[in-house]
């Protein structure tokens, strides 16, 4: 008889560089890798602890003089869209929903570089060629989806005209909840399809009984980041667990455990899953 115990997951912290979201600040991340068969009960675990997945990799922002960051998402029961958020569903209401296996398609990439291009063309993306693009749709090592907003444009004469991809969400299906790990959309439209596809989400988990929608990182006075705070029943991570949003500008102020404990006490708080031992029968 062999036995084959599960290996503990390794952790590991990145090498400061010049912030994305607040400039003059360095970032720093905690990171482990996803592999195997624990994969999915540790991106379970660690979501609900801050962290967020990238390909085969979950992170948590682990900066030494700084905690702006802060895992965010939104209580689906509790949740109830505003004036501006009801105008957002009514103009995009003519979009058709489909979630699909994490494929990566041309299509997919056109659009990707279009956003981009208009939007991010200085980001850490900016020259990711169709090969990068499609190992972050498609090496998931959990439960993913690539889901596709689609709308008909009108053809001459009035017909039925051709299928348009305006927006692309990659989302992992978690078991409290749906994660958003990265979206982008024609930016083309005016259809505040940003705010969409996050409202359309928040519908989506209901409809699946899922409590909660991940909205990966609030960054407090971050313009880039406003956004994520207009939602309703939003919630943040700090201080060991999930707290309501209250007024955003409060937690500048906040003391945050990340950004005085050493990386060592960090990794030692982290709950990680119980994983049962695979056990091998050998004659």
């Amino acid at each position: 008889m062999r036995h084959t115990l599960p290996i503990a997951p390794q952790f590991y912290v990145t090498a400061p560089q010049p912030c994305p979201y607040l400039p003059g600040q360095q970032e720093r991340k905690l990171f482990t890798a996803l592999i195997g068969e624990g994969a999915k009960p540790l991106n379970d675990s660690l979501s609900k602890q801050g962290f967020r997945r990238s390909q085969n990799v979950l992170y948590r922002p682990a900066c030494s003089e700084c905690a702006a960051c802060l895992s965010a998402r939104i209580r689906v029961a509790d949740h109830r869209p505003g004036r501006t958020h009801r105008r957002i569903l009514r103009r995009n209401a003519n979009l058709v929903r489909e979630a699909n296996s994490p494929w990566a398609t041309e299509e997919q990439y056109e659009l990707f570089r279009r956003y981009l291009d208009s939007r991010h063309a200085d980001g850490g993306m900016a020259d990711m060629d169709i090969f990068e693009f499609a190992a972050m749709i498609e090496e998931t090592p959990v439960r993913s989806r690539v889901v596709e907003y689609t709308r008909t444009t009108s053809a001459e004469g009035g017909g039925r005209g051709a299928r348009e991809l305006v927006a692309v969400c990659l989302t992992d299906v978690l078991d409290d909840g749906l994660s958003l790990v990265y979206s982008f959309y024609e930016p083309a439209h005016n259809r505040s399809l940003g705010t969409y596809m996050i409202l359309d989400h928040v519908e989506l988990a209901r409809q699946v009984g899922l409590p909660y929608v991940y909205l990966g990182y609030w960054v407090e006075g971050s313009p880039k980041m406003d956004y994520k705070a207009r939602f309703d029943a939003l919630e943040v991570y700090f201080d060991g667990a999930w707290r309501p949003i209250d007024d955003a500008r409060d937690h500048a102020r906040r003391p945050h455990p990340l950004s005085v404990r050493p990386i060592t006490e960090q990794v030692a708080s982290i709950q990680l899953p119980d994983v049962a031992p695979a056990v091998k029968a050998r004659e």
